[in-house]
């Protein structure tokens, strides 16, 4: 296979774990980095070895990128998408996909314009923990997934709103613990569940964050359309931070969960991750002594690599293989899509204080 020409699309945090999972994935070559600050984007592209551009359509061109990943801030990511979908690249754009739901259409009426893949960053997908109860669901292990819950607590401080300007406002970053940090979580849940959302009612606030704009807290009730239930708690209001939980519970009355984040929160940039994510709940009938076995392996996984970058690797590696080969990667643009209905669905029920029904 042809190495696939790759570059990045925003010079921030996370951008440095992108370009160091792409310079170590086989299928494709770092070739470019772009951001709108000349003195980003030569650090980066100095760091990585690669050109450095302020112009994404001109990078595209010249550079003859077929892989853009976006790592630039949130309401960002239509303008970078689009363009770079414009000038013949396929996306892979960093979680959420979107602010707007307006946005992730564009985005994704662009793909199918421009016959282009569009994928979302969500590298827990690719956690062991993560993948097992996704084939237990897919082998009827526990039966029709009837009731999940999704519980994050973390914490973010002062520090971390001011280390980038976009951080904390409504405008710049286009929410808070929803927009952020939680959509991991809550696209492992409607990944999980199976089933389309039917009606939410959601609530937000700031509870001890009065330097930001946006919420740290948010609680949502939700009714998909099969009739399952989930209940969704995330916060970042709470040091250092003690877990991120998504657990599934099935019609024939086995459950599955994992921890997918475990003490101090990852920051991109000052911290790694501190804990493996492991299954916490494992009651498949024949299986329900298997958890020993399971936590042995994943510890072992994690301790063996950079789970920071490795998992990225990993995403960013499944999302050209789809490039290449003509296929849908793991985790589509409409998978992001639903992630952006659930944030803005809680958003609108909080404002109007009643149940949003689907579609928004």
């Amino acid at each position: 296979m042809k190495k696939l020409r790759s570059a990045i699309i925003g010079c921030g945090k996370m951008a440095q774990v992108h370009a160091q999972a792409l310079k170590n994935i086989e299928e494709t070559e770092l070739v470019a980095v772009q951001s709108r600050s000349e003195e980003k984007a030569a650090a980066t592209a100095a760091r990585f070895g690669v050109k450095a551009y302020t112009d994404i359509a001109e990078m595209i061109r010249r550079e003859q990128v077929q892989v853009a990943v976006i790592c630039t801030p949130h309401p960002a990511h239509r303008a970078g998408a689009v363009t770079a979908m414009q000038e013949g690249a396929h996306v892979l754009t960093e979680k959420p996909l979107a602010v707007s739901l307006a946005d992730c259409d564009a985005m994704i009426e662009a793909a199918a314009k421009y016959n282009r893949q569009l994928g979302m960053v969500s590298q827990r997908r690719f956690y062991p923990a993560c993948s097992r109860i996704k084939q237990a669901i897919d082998d009827g292990k526990l039966g029709t997934p009837m009731l999940g819950t999704v519980v994050m607590y973390g914490w973010r401080d002062e520090k971390y709103y001011n280390s980038d300007p976009w951080r904390g406002s409504w405008d710049k970053e286009g929410g808070g613990v929803l927009v952020n940090q939680a959509p991991h979580q809550l696209d492992l849940l409607q990944w999980y569940m199976g089933s389309e959302m039917e009606e939410l009612y959601g609530v937000w606030q700031n509870i001890n964050h009065p330097y930001i704009e946006v919420e740290d807290t948010a609680v949502a009730v939700i009714r998909f359309k099969n009739g399952a239930v989930a209940n969704i708690v995330v916060s970042n209001a709470q040091k250092p931070g003690i877990y991120g939980k998504v657990h599934i519970h099935g019609s024939n009355g086995a459950s599955a969960g994992v921890q997918t984040d475990g003490g101090a929160m990852f920051l991109p940039g000052r911290s790694t991750v501190l804990e493996p994510p492991l299954n916490d709940i494992w009651t498949i009938p024949g299986e329900e002594h298997a958890l020993q076995a399971f936590h042995d392996a994943d510890r072992a996984e994690f301790n063996a690599v950079d789970p920071v970058e490795y998992y990225v690797r990993q995403q960013n590696s499944d999302f050209i293989k789809a490039v290449a080969e003509n296929r849908q990667p793991l985790v589509t643009a409409k998978d992001g899509r639903k992630t952006v209905e659930l944030f803005n669905a809680l958003y609108r029920s909080s404002k109007e204080r009643q149940v949003v029904r689907w579609p928004l």
